[in-house]
């Protein structure tokens, strides 16, 4: 049973940075990408950052240049640098992960991924 568990979120002034963590466990299949998404109130869940299972890496542009993902595909763990955060970086920030391999241009796409955490809140004032 795949689990994923976030840690990283707290409360920042503008311009500031935070590190969001993601551990998965449980995998059984070493195949598999992770993707960074974040919702806000009354919004949408929106992909912002992943790593497919080659290792390419996709961004939204909302966070292309201030924000950079990382995966250590030996400790199923997915990373996200989060720099010059605005105040509409303010959402729950959720690491998801699928099985598999190619997501390629859906790998951003929320309807892709099995398994999700729990996520962890960031506040941007």
């Amino acid at each position: 049973h795949v689990q994923l568990v976030e840690s990283g979120g707290a409360s920042v002034q503008a311009g500031g940075s935070l590190k969001l963590s993601c551990q998965a466990s449980g995998l059984s299949d070493s195949t598999y990408y992770m993707a960074w998404f974040r919702q806000a109130p009354g919004k949408e869940r929106e992909g912002i950052a992943g790593v497919d299972s080659d290792g390419s890496i996709s961004y939204a542009d909302s966070v292309k240049g201030r924000f950079t993902v990382s995966r250590d595909h030996a400790q199923a763990t997915l990373d996200l640098e989060m720099n010059s955060l605005k105040p509409e970086d303010t959402a729950m920030y959720y690491c998801a992960l699928q099985p598999g391999s190619g997501a390629s241009y859906t790998l951003l796409n929320p309807a892709r991924y099995v398994y999700w955490g729990q996520g962890t809140q960031v506040t941007v004032s």
